[in-house]
């Protein structure tokens, strides 16, 4: 039966696909994608502190992954309100800062705790970035239309007919398969997001299954690797390909395209770490030289796990009491490290450089 975008799709095809996925194409891509993932995995590796990395990158993650919902804040919201634990800040700033929160508790699950890739995890990290307690669609309604308003998909309705396609997507997560890990990952992504299990953030929900698939792969140890930016930057290509699968099953361009969007984002990635890290030594170089007194190896972590810096955070991580943090962060202010910035009543010391390459 032909595809109707205006009935619900519960003859969504179950996986594993059918026909072949590891075209020749593929296979050439996929290897290109996986070297430049296995460099992005040995530059995380030479920050001795890796949450700072999951702290500075992530954050630019939850914005634009979230941006592609038409969830729209600043970098200067979204830092400030991070560095205030979301107080006095809009709506959708706050909803950006619960998706970091979402990715945190499902990196922590699968890390920590040894969870898997479930259909309980998906709701927990739904639930967590839209603020609810509801789970899988039950009740029918749910249709995907254009910018111009035009019905283009309607996914699968009824409780049932979702979990059990999800079932199967745990299935085809964890099984034996020889497919290559990143073309699992396309597949992966798009039947989550044809299945549309929750009444919204099924986007941002399925961003970040994806990175938690590399952790549970072993293709990276931290989430520093995130789509995001490069489906922004190629939205009209994400949405055709992801549309050519559901029409016509052409697997391939969809693959091919996950594949390039893992690589360049990959390698953009460990520029960008490369770069906090040169940053970082150029720092604790100029504070040893032009503030001696200010100078602790904490203190210099401290400054790049956000952009933004209060006098309370030096006190909560031990570093100094709040006179001597005031101080401290006084002298990097006059030798041009922080810039002091004011909202308000509140004063925060801003790390410049720091933003700047993030934002870039």
């Amino acid at each position: 039966m032909p595809f109707d975008p205006q009935t619900p799709f519960n003859d969504l095809p179950l996986l594993p696909p059918s026909g072949e996925l590891e075209t020749r194409a593929v296979l050439k891509k996929a290897i290109a994608a996986n070297k430049a993932l296995a460099e992005l995995k040995g530059a995380g590796e030479l920050i001795p502190d890796q949450s700072l990395l999951i702290q500075t990158i992530g954050l630019q993650e939850a914005k634009l992954s979230s941006e592609i919902e038409n969830i729209v804040t600043t970098n200067d919201e979204l830092y400030r309100a991070f560095a205030d634990q979301g107080q006095r800040t809009n709506p959708h700033t706050k909803e950006v800062l619960r998706y970091k929160d979402a990715l945190w508790h499902g990196f922590k699950s699968i890390k920590q705790e040894n969870r898997p890739l479930s259909t309980r995890l998906f709701e927990e990290l739904f639930q967590i970035i839209k603020e609810t307690s509801a789970g899988v669609r039950r009740t029918p309604g749910t249709k995907l239309a254009n910018p111009a308003g035009e019905i283009i998909y309607t996914p699968p309705e009824g409780e049932t007919v979702i979990r059990d396609k999800l079932a199967n997507l745990e299935r085809f997560i964890y099984d034996e398969s020889d497919l290559d890990p990143l073309v699992k990952l396309a597949v992966m992504h798009y039947q989550f997001e044809a299945i549309h299990p929750f009444t919204d953030g099924n986007g941002r929900t399925g961003r970040i299954i994806n990175i938690l698939y590399l952790i549970e792969t072993g293709l990276l140890d931290i989430p520093v690797l995130y789509l995001s930016r490069h489906i922004i930057d190629h939205k009209g290509a994400y949405y055709a390909g992801l549309r050519q699968i559901t029409v016509e099953q052409a697997w391939e361009p969809w693959v091919l395209y996950m594949l390039d969007a893992i690589e360049q984002t990959a390698r953009a990635t460990r520029e960008r770490i490369l770069s906090i890290r040169d940053l970082m030594h150029e720092g604790i170089e100029r504070v040893k030289r032009d503030a001696p007194k200010a100078y602790s190896k904490e203190l210099l972590e401290l400054l790049f796990r956000q952009p933004y810096c209060k006098i309370r955070f030096l006190e909560e991580a031990g570093i100094a009491r709040r006179k001597t943090a005031s101080q401290y962060l006084r002298a990097l202010e006059q030798i041009g490290m922080l810039a002091l910035v004011k909202a308000g009543r509140e004063i925060y010391y801003l790390n410049t450089a720091l933003l700047k390459l993030l934002i870039s």
